[in-house]
């Protein structure tokens, strides 16, 4: 039987064994100075022994001042490699791929003396007012996305993310409300994207060209200030332009509330329309823990990946239980997970 969510899929030389992805998500366990942990060994290899396609790491930081925590992951140094090298061998033991999502968190640091953005607008209570980067910062900065790049490349990582969405730095500098600069990287949408579009440019001229390269970008902030739906399908398709081969679309999250409904695939309709609107290969978010629903969502043709979090947080095995529903015999890494798919039964 043939499954749309078991269909495999090729990003450049990138060849996905599912269409499943474990969404970044912050698991605040790295070591404080940033390397890799056991516990992330276990977290990430679980997921792919459990038949998951694309194992996304939480956000990996750039720069020391780049965190949001202490205990961030980072590639600001070559000691951070071997850890996730390490990582990426075993991935690629159990048939999965790795991808890093490089950040920088901006006005949404919680370090004490750390935190930057385009202005010196604050976050919320209880968070520093950001220091203003200087344009030396802003091209620091880029070399540093550089510099990450070519650490992910020697830890034989498959594929780069850069986050530009959530409220972190790039986001932050996208939108009105967080951008107050006079200069080149600030006014009109132009000069606000224009950094993310540097880092973008310098990270594809790093990363080797038979690897994909994915922006997390934001598709609509539900407020006054942010990104509007015509921004994001500008920035999409010069995202497209500068060699970018997936996007991973989300919303929202440039201020501390989200006030958009919340559902099982709310954030589907925009990566639909930036599907459309580039023709590139989507991945889509939001409370998809529903077998059935993400089956529709590949099969209709409405996105190309869908990531799960907070279900493969709960149930490393979920790729399993849904080839099962789906009648689909996976090559798992260990033959013996496949008797835990059957009908429960007593015995040995």
């Amino acid at each position: 039987m043939t499954s749309p969510l078991f269909s495999p899929l090729t990003l450049r030389g990138l060849a996905l064994r599912n269409r499943i992805v474990l969404s970044p998500m912050l698991m605040y366990m790295a070591e404080e100075d940033g390397r890799v942990s056991d516990r992330h060994f276990v977290h990430y290899g679980a997921r792919a022994l459990g038949g998951t396609g694309l194992i996304m790491t939480e956000v990996v930081a750039v720069t020391p001042r780049g965190r949001i925590s202490a205990r961030d992951m980072g590639l600001w140094e070559d000691g951070q490699v071997d850890g996730l090298r390490r990582v990426a061998s075993f991935l690629h033991d159990c048939g999965a791929a790795l991808g890093v999502q490089l950040a920088h968190a901006g006005r949404k640091s919680q370090l004490e003396g750390a935190s930057e953005a385009p202005s010196a607008v604050v976050f919320d209570e209880g968070y520093e007012t950001p220091e203003a980067m200087s344009e030396a910062a802003i091209r620091a900065l880029v070399q540093a996305y550089v510099e990450a790049t070519h650490r992910a490349v020697e830890a034989d990582v498959d594929l780069i993310q850069i986050h530009a969405a959530h409220g972190y730095l790039l986001h932050s500098f996208l939108c009105e409300l967080t951008n107050q600069r006079q200069d080149a990287y600030g006014g009109s949408l132009e000069g606000r994207a224009r950094l993310v579009l540097e880092i973008v440019e310098a990270v594809r001229g790093a990363w080797p060209e038979d690897r994909p390269l994915s922006v997390r970008m934001t598709a609509l902030d539900p407020h006054a200030g942010g990104v509007t739906e015509a921004d994001a399908e500008w920035l999409a398709l010069r995202f497209r332009e500068l060699g970018v081969d997936l996007l991973d679309v989300t919303t929202g999250n440039l201020v501390p509330q989200y006030t958009a409904p919340v559902f099982p695939g709310y954030q589907v309709p925009y990566a639909e329309r930036l599907r459309r609107a580039t023709g590139l290969s989507v991945a889509t978010v939001g409370s998809l823990a529903a077998a059935d629903l993400a089956e529709e969502l590949i099969g209709n043709g409405r996105a190309d990946l869908v990531c799960i979090g907070r279900e493969l947080i709960r149930n490393p095995n979920w790729p399993i239980a849904c080839a099962r529903r789906a009648g689909v015999n996976l090559e798992l890494p260990i033959p013996t997970y496949a008797r835990a798919t059957d009908a429960y039964e007593r015995g040995f």
